[in-house]
């Protein structure tokens, strides 16, 4: 059963830091690009970062680049996303999802987590 599991999120005061990480199972993680999404009430779900399966580079969206780190560690099957300067507008609902292609559209990923929610008090 393909499962992945995000964690990490919480409330936070505007300019802290929160770590996110994405736990993986039932699949080879190696062969696939990890991709972080949000989803803030209202709004439509925003591609955030993701790592790509080959060679691991790197995709942010200009909203968090700068202040955004991902990273992936293929011995555990996880993959983290370091948040800092967190702003208030970060608040959303963060989910990660796989995909066999390195692709930063939501819709070709193959498999999705449940999500956690970060909360960004101003």
């Amino acid at each position: 059963e393909v499962q992945l599991q995000a964690s990490g999120g919480g409330l936070v005061q505007a300019g802290g830091s929160l770590r996110l990480s994405c736990a993986a199972s039932g699949f080879t993680f190696d062969d696939y690009t990890i991709g972080w999404f949000r989803q803030a009430p209202g709004k439509e779900r925003e591609g955030v970062s993701c790592i790509n399966r080959s060679d691991g580079s790197t995709y942010y969206s200009d909203s968090v680049k700068g202040r955004f780190t991902i990273s992936r560690d293929n011995a555990k099957n996880t993959v983290y996303l370091q948040m800092n300067s967190l702003k208030p507008e970060d608040t959303a609902v963060y989910y990660c999802a796989a995909d066999s292609t390195p692709t930063t559209v939501a819709s070709s990923y193959d498999y999705w987590g449940q999500g956690t929610l970060v909360t960004v008090s101003s």
